[in-house]
């Protein structure tokens, strides 16, 4: 089991940028799959961005082309690097991982993470 930490998040205008990480212990992180997902009020978690054990990425519809997901195995940390902020994009954004690989066409889906981070929260106001 890998212990996740997200920060990163805060307030910001539409157009604008952040850059969420994601701190893990506790397991030999380079064999994990990572993923960002976002919960919005009264909506479920989506998937957002997703790397897997084999360093490839997908990304939700959404988002692509404005975010980008990336994975440092010697620091432990996965980055969301979010630009082109929208209001849409409020919302808790959540770190989550299992260990080994994952069929690319599996990334996104929540039920296929074993391990979560608390949150931290994202704001875009118009």
């Amino acid at each position: 089991q890998v212990q996740l930490v997200e920060s990163g998040g805060d307030s910001v205008q539409a157009g604008g940028s952040l850059r969420l990480s994601c701190a893990a212990s506790g397991a030999r992180y380079s064999r994990y799959s990572m993923a960002w997902f976002r919960q919005a009020p009264g909506k479920q978690r989506e998937g957002v961005a997703a790397i897997g054990s084999d360093g490839k990425t997908m990304y939700a519809d959404s988002v692509t082309d404005r975010f980008s997901i990336s994975k440092d195995n010697y620091k432990n940390t996965l980055t969301l690097q979010m630009n082109s902020l929208k209001p849409e994009d409020t919302a808790m954004y959540y770190c989550a991982a299992r260990p080994g690989s994952l069929e690319w066409s599996s990334l996104l889906l929540r039920g296929m993470y074993s391990d979560w981070g608390q949150g931290t929260q994202v704001t875009v106001s118009s």
